[in-house]
């Protein structure tokens, strides 16, 4: 497929259709109130870590977003349990103060739902890789979200995180496996990377499922179950993410 992937600082006139791509993230997940904050922040702050592919007749077909921050920093110096969403805030952090970053997270790679099993997502991830290295950083960091694990959600992230296939010892999970091939070391786990919460009424309006009981409730597209507190009015749900390092 012929692609042409470029910062959305080169062309900020491709925003809207970025932006209208049609993909399969979970409603729920648009309500994480720190990515609700922070990720039309990028556009605006840092469109040159913002990459947009577009195919031969100009359709923007998938979208990367990454964000610099500072790693070596009292406070910090390890990849944090609260992954996605730390990261966010340390970036803005960083750059209301003036800090110098040292390091690059990726924050998304989505790849519009007629585009899917094209081999795009792979592009991005090089696309993404490439783009650190231009603007003189070593190394590119991703709290992967595996997209296998929303069919066990059940299973213990700690375990799933590291299973590797006995044929080659590439990791099951398909997401990290392609991180893995491009060069990437699975690090550790983020337990806690995005949360979001709500009342009974919003997951109702989320998920089409009733959360009128007490307890883990299993939601389509979720790596682990929610947390409901029906007889409180309100649920949870945490998400973790596995944290991958690329050197450039």
């Amino acid at each position: 497929m012929d692609l042409n992937i470029t910062t959305l600082a080169e062309r900020p006139e491709l925003e809207g259709a970025m932006w209208s791509m049609k993909d399969l993230w979970p409603e729920f997940m648009m309500y994480d109130p720190v990515g609700w904050a922070n990720m039309g922040r990028i556009v605006r702050e840092f469109p040159e870590f913002v990459l947009v592919a577009t195919d031969a007749g100009g359709a923007v077909v998938a979208r990367g977003f990454s964000v610099p921050f500072r790693l070596d920093v009292e406070g910090r110096r390890e990849l944090p349990a609260r992954g996605w969403d730390e990261v966010l805030n340390w970036a803005f952090s960083d750059l209301r103060h003036g800090r110098e970053a040292d390091i690059v997270s990726a924050i998304e790679i989505t790849v519009d739902i007629e585009h899917l099993g094209k081999g795009l997502s792979h592009r991005m991830l090089a696309a993404m890789r490439e783009n650190v290295g231009k603007r003189g950083f070593a190394e590119l960091v991703a709290p992967v979200r595996p997209n296998g694990k929303h069919l066990e959600a059940a299973a213990s992230i700690h375990e799933y995180a590291f299973r590797t296939r006995e044929a080659d010892g590439l990791p099951q999970d398909p997401w990290l496996r392609v991180h893995v091939r491009a060069g990437g070391v699975i690090e550790a786990v983020a337990p806690a990377s995005m949360t979001v919460s709500g009342s009974v009424e919003q997951w109702r309006e989320w998920t089409g499922l009733p959360f009128d009981t007490d307890g883990p409730v299993e939601v389509e597209g979720a790596l682990v179950p929610v947390h409901c507190e029906a007889s409180r009015g309100y649920a949870v749900y945490v998400e973790p993410n596995v944290w991958v390092r690329h050197r450039i």
